[in-house]
C-alpha cells in the first residue's frame, strides 16, 4: 500500500470512530517520518506532566534543586472516578522530589504535579524548552486546574452533557469557552513538538543525559496502558509513553524501542465527536491508526506527510 493511501486510511478510520487527529510517526535514527495534522496545536491535557518532569530534572542537574528534598502535600480529597495518586489522598503526605516526578507522571496524578509546579512554575517550564531548543508546546498553567470542568460538577449520569458542551462550543479557529481546551489559554502542543520532546529525550543533544534516562524511566513506568500500549508492547518490543485526558480529548505520546534496534516515536493526539466518558472503542482505533503508521515507516517506504 502507498504511504498515500496509509494515511487516506488511516483518516477514514478515525472518522468513522468519531475521531478528529493529529499522529505522527518518526523513525528515530533516520528521522524519517509519516503523518497527518502534524503541526495542528491541542490541548495537552495530563501530557503536560512530561514537559514538567523535563523541566524539574534540568533544575536537579543544574543543582538547583535537591530530588531528596521533602515536600509537604495537601490532599486531594477527589471523589469523582478517574484521578489517580495523591488526587485521592484524604490527608497531608510528605513526599520527595524525586518520588514526586514518579508520581505525577507515571501515575499521572495532578496534586503531585502541582507541588512541582510550585517549584518549577508554568512560565519557567515553557522558558526550560525553549532553553532545550524544544518548540511547539506552551505550558500556561497548573495541572489542577484542568480538574475544574463541568464535568466535575455534573453526576456520573449526566457527564455526557459536559462532553457536548466540550464538543458543540469550540469555535473554528479552536478557541472555547472552557479555557481548558482554548489552545490560546491553555497548556497545547502539537502531535511534531511532542515527537520533537520524544527524540530529545531518546538521543539526547541539548538535555541532559541523566535527565533523559530518568524521563525514559519514568515513562517506561507509565501505569495507563488502555490506549496505545496493546499494539505497541511485546516480548520483542518495549513501549515507554504519557497519556492525556480531558473530557473529549484523547492523547497519547511514546515511544517504541524495538529487538532489532529501531526505535520510533509516535504522537496521537485526537478530540472525540461522541458525547461519551468510556469509549473503548476510540481507544482502540487510536492504536490501530498508530500502528499502521508505524509499521508502515518500519516496512522501510517512503515517508509522506498528509
Amino acid at each position: 500500500m502507498s504511504s498515500v493511501a496509509v494515511v487516506r486510511n488511516a483518516r477514514d478510520l478515525l472518522d468513522e470512530a468519531g475521531l478528529d487527529g493529529a499522529f505522527l510517526v518518526r523513525d528515530l535514527d533516520t528521522g524519517a517520518e509519516i503523518g497527518f495534522e502534524t503541526d495542528t496545536p491541542y490541548p495537552t491535557a495530563s501530557l503536560v506532566k512530561m514537559p514538567l518532569a523535563v523541566a524539574v530534572l534540568e533544575r536537579v542537574a543544574r543543582g538547583d534543586l535537591d530530588p531528596a528534598t521533602p515536600v509537604e502535600v495537601a490532599p486531594g480529597r477527589i471523589t469523582t472516578p478517574g484521578p489517580t495518586g495523591l488526587s485521592r489522598f484524604r490527608h497531608p503526605a510528605r513526599i520527595a522530589v524525586d518520588d514526586l516526578l514518579y508520581v505525577s507522571t507515571s501515575i499521572s496524578d495532578s496534586v503531585a504535579a502541582d507541588a512541582l509546579f510550585d517549584l518549577v512554575p508554568p512560565a519557567a517550564v515553557t522558558a526550560e524548552l525553549r532553553r532545550l531548543r524544544v518548540d511547539g508546546i506552551t505550558v500556561r498553567h497548573r495541572a489542577g486546574e484542568l480538574a475544574d470542568t463541568p464535568a466535575e460538577r455534573l453526576g456520573p449520569d449526566q457527564v455526557h452533557l459536559a462532553h457536548s458542551l466540550a464538543i458543540g462550543a469550540a469555535t473554528p479557529g479552536q478557541g472555547h469557552p472552557l479555557p481548558q481546551l482554548d489552545v490560546t489559554r491553555a497548556n497545547v502542543g502539537s502531535a511534531r513538538a511532542f515527537v520533537d520532546l520524544l527524540h530529545a529525550l531518546w538521543r539526547p543533544t541539548t538535555i541532559r543525559p541523566a535527565t533523559a534516562a530518568r524521563v525514559r524511566t519514568l515513562l517506561g513506568d507509565n501505569l495507563h496502558r488502555q490506549r496505545l500500549t496493546p499494539d505497541f508492547t511485546s516480548d520483542a518490543s518495549r513501549w515507554s509513553s504519557k497519556t492525556g485526558t480531558l473530557l473529549h480529548l484523547r492523547h497519547e505520546v511514546g515511544v517504541v524501542e524495538h529487538a532489532d534496534g529501531q526505535s520510533y516515536a509516535i504522537a496521537a493526539l485526537t478530540a472525540s465527536r461522541v458525547p461519551a466518558a468510556a469509549q473503548p472503542g476510540s481507544e482502540a482505533t487510536m492504536a490501530q491508526v498508530a500502528r499502521s503508521l508505524h509499521d508502515h515507516l518500519r516496512s522501510g517506504a517512503l515517508p509522506w506527510w498528509g
